[in-house]
């Protein structure tokens, strides 16, 4: 393994950590009986995440960071093998970048901090969002983890 693919591996793998802890509570939401218990649950568990110290979150936008350079950087062998599978994958994570920023970050501040005219009801949907942007997440690292698995056997056949 060469450093370019363990700085794409580990924060993809980072984030896959985050995010099965994560669906212990996602799964209730989405999946199962919404009650009182799952909701304040959910409530909870996001509303440690929004109040983590500012180093936490460093941390985590760093690892984005790494992981975009990572898929730059193999990019730069430019052989088909590199822009199908690099390029595919570096697709995919700049999608579940924009999920990130698009959806989790707002949301996020919805279920925590919500304004004076937002309902519980409104609350309960936003963590739901929240919960199905995880997922969403959840399929595209998983689906950067086989495409970067993928390019071996294809450079092992010669044609």
């Amino acid at each position: 393994m060469t450093f370019k693919q363990a700085a794409v591996l580990a924060p993809v793998s980072f984030f896959l950590g985050i995010l099965f802890i994560s669906f212990n509570v996602d799964h209730k939401l989405l999946w199962g009986e919404l009650t009182e218990g799952v909701i304040a649950d959910g409530f909870s568990f996001y509303s440690t995440f929004y109040n983590s110290p500012p180093a936490i979150k460093a941390l985590l936008h760093g690892m984005i960071g790494v992981g975009v350079l990572g898929l730059a950087s193999k990019l730069n062998q430019w052989d088909d093998s590199a822009l199908f599978f690099d390029g595919s994958s570096l697709g995919v994570y700049i999608f579940a970048i924009a999920v990130y920023v698009a959806v989790i970050v707002p949301t996020l501040k919805t279920v925590v901090v919500p304004l004076e005219e937002e309902m519980l009801a409104d609350r309960i949907e936003a963590v739901r969002v929240l919960s199905a942007a995880n997922v969403i997440i959840m399929i595209c690292l998983g689906l950067i983890l086989a495409l970067q698995a993928s390019p071996q056997p294809p450079l092992l056949v010669k044609v």
